[in-house]
């Protein structure tokens, strides 16, 4: 009898669901209304993000970052934020460079509108001996790695409206695409991560890709973008290609991004690494202070 009623009781319960009409699915809220509202100072929002080389050959994580970002009215204020390259120090060997063996270390940047404050990585092998962090006017947003952060920041108004102005809808978010030049007229965030002097009018015309997951109240949570990894050295191409997909959690907490003590950063590498310097490709054209 028991197995009866049971066996009754699930064939109701699957006719029933049967019965009710399917409901179409609400289309997300837009995000540009939803992020505009969290732009408070002393508010911010954390993210995590992986950075994927993909060629022919290989894909590969090639570099993790972790910050937070500190919002201003309509717009950001400041980052903290700390990247590694997915290279462990034993698989450089024991021979390898110094430099190559700080640059597999953690780096750290608290970029402040244009000043940034580095430290660990190669800024510990160039800081003089009593210094903490390097200290870089027209400074980048995320240092060496942060290089191939994420380029499109969503808490930036502009940059959300430019993305969102021909997007499609997906199930749960956005996906399109906006060209480097259109980004680097509108983005601080753009111009400070890839820090290059010039872009030529090839790299111009690249696309980037992207894709965007919201929440129930639009408030972005995923953002997966894909460009040609050429887009960073002047010679984009299709085979080659970078993707960086970030996290986003916890809009609205509350933020403090402050600068080092003055004591603690110095604008000057020490006696000796000046050409270290100068052989970072991401420095030309900016101040370092020498």
């Amino acid at each position: 009898m028991k197995r009866l009623i049971a066996g009754l009781a699930l064939a109701s319960a699957a006719t029933f669901v049967t019965a009710v009409p399917a409901q179409a699915q609400a289309a997300p809220k837009n995000p540009l209304v939803a992020v505009k509202k969290q732009l408070v100072p002393g508010k911010g929002v954390k993210f995590t993000e992986r950075t994927t080389l993909i060629t022919p050959i290989f894909r590969d994580i090639f570099v993790r970052r972790t910050g937070t970002i500190a919002f201003r009215k309509n717009g950001v204020a400041a980052s903290d934020s700390t990247g590694k390259l997915n290279v462990r120090a034993s698989d450089l060997g024991d021979e390898a460079p110094e430099l190559a063996k700080a640059m597999v270390k953690p780096e750290r940047t608290i970029w402040l509108g244009n000043t940034s404050y580095l430290s660990g990585g190669i800024w510990a092998h160039v800081l003089p001996e009593d210094k903490k962090w390097f200290k870089l006017s027209q400074g980048t947003t995320g240092g060496v790695t942060g290089v191939y952060g994420q380029p499109l920041n969503v808490a930036e108004p502009a940059t959300l409206k430019a993305m969102l102005k021909n997007a499609k809808v997906t199930g749960n978010g956005y996906s399109g695409k906006i060209t480097v030049n259109e980004v680097r007229k509108i983005s601080p965030w753009f111009r400070h991560t890839l820090m290059m002097d010039k872009f030529p009018a090839k790299v111009l015309k690249t696309q980037i890709t992207w894709r965007l997951s919201v929440d129930a109240k639009g408030l972005p949570t995923r953002l997966v973008t894909t460009y040609p990894l050429g887009v960073l050295d002047g010679a984009p191409k299709k085979s080659e290609t970078v993707s960086v997909d970030t996290r986003y959690t916890g809009w609205g907490t509350k933020v403090t991004i402050k600068a080092p003590s003055e004591s603690d950063a110095s604008a000057k590498p020490k006696d000796g690494q000046e050409e270290t310097l100068d052989h970072i490709e991401m420095l030309d054209g900016v101040k370092v202070g020498l």
